[in-house]
């Protein structure tokens, strides 16, 4: 019995020591991740930031925070804030975040995120009691860059770095809201009167150009045809008067070998032509009498 008691003594003690190494070991070993840094404190001292990889601590004097070295984003919840024309706003907006000094983070700061958080909120409120209702509308990014920058010079001391704001999104009170629809519908009225007149404008252009081309056509044409008419007028003429040319030759030619007698005949012919005439005037020319002579002879005989 008593051997037995002792063996059970002994099992029990190498238990409890295989426990307490196995506590110890637990405590003493930590695997720290690629985006993670441990800050040891050793009796509350701060002796530096391990990782990533093993860490071993001392067990009961070694004491580890950890701290995230990825970027974060944290949500500003909606605040309202007052413009500098006394209008009141509410925004909400996000921020990025990146500890860059794990030690830092932890000694500066108890929670930098709230303290952060908190400065954010009255940052806002600064930078929005500065800027008119109009500017806090249109001019989104410049209070981004404005936010940023101020974030960033307070948590600068703590370590981490502010790399970037997003204002999310703008409630105007009701009435500017309503103003604003009532005037982005008389912009739109505004814009579709104007198009409609550059329309009607260039429509009238298109017509009177097409007017125009007709007419500088329809001028060109009636010269092409005047021009064409004279051309024809001019041939028609030049071929009158060379036939008119060709008539008198043929008559000349013709008178040539018509003879003095013949010629009186003729002139009789035309004299009995007047004769049945009702007419009761008679004309004889002045060269009657020697046509008679050519036809009678000189000694008036046949």
């Amino acid at each position: 019995m008593d051997l037995f008691a002792a063996g059970g003594s002994i099992f029990c003690f190498v238990g409890a020591v295989l426990v307490i190494g196995f506590i110890f070991l637990a405590n003493a070993i930590r695997i720290i991740p690629e985006y993670q840094r441990l800050v040891v404190f050793r009796l509350g001292r701060c002796v530096g930031a391990k990782g990533p990889g093993v860490v071993l601590l001392i067990p009961v004097i070694d004491r580890g925070v950890k701290a995230d070295l990825r970027e974060q984003v944290r949500e500003i919840p909606q605040q309202t804030s007052i413009t500098k024309d006394n209008a009141p706003i509410s925004i909400d907006f996000l921020w990025y975040f990146k500890v860059l000094d794990p030690a830092e983070s932890v000694l500066q700061v108890s929670n930098f995120e709230a303290a952060a958080a908190g400065i954010a909120a009255t940052t806002l409120r600064a930078v929005i009691g500065g800027i008119m209702l109009d500017e806090v509308l249109s001019q989104r990014e410049h209070i981004n860059t404005m936010l940023r920058t101020r974030l960033d010079e307070v948590t600068g001391r703590w370590g981490v770095k502010v790399t970037n704001v997003e204002i999310r999104e703008i409630v105007p009170p009701r009435d500017v809201q309503d103003a604003m629809n009532r005037q982005m519908t008389a912009e739109r009225v505004r814009r579709a009167l104007v198009t409609e007149s550059m329309g009607d404008q260039e429509a009238a252009k298109n017509r009177a150009e097409g007017t125009k081309q007709a007419a500088i056509l329809s001028a060109q044409g009636e010269r092409e045809s005047n021009i064409l008419r004279a051309e024809g007028e001019k041939q028609a003429q030049a071929l009158r008067a060379e036939g008119f040319a060709v008539a008198l030759e043929a008559i000349f030619n013709a008178a040539k070998s018509v003879d003095q007698k013949t010629m009186t005949l003729q002139y009789f012919e035309t004299l009995k032509s007047i004769g049945t005439s009702p007419s009761t005037k008679f004309i004889f020319p002045m060269e009657f009498t020697s046509m008679l002579d050519n036809f009678l002879g000189k000694d008036g005989k046949k």
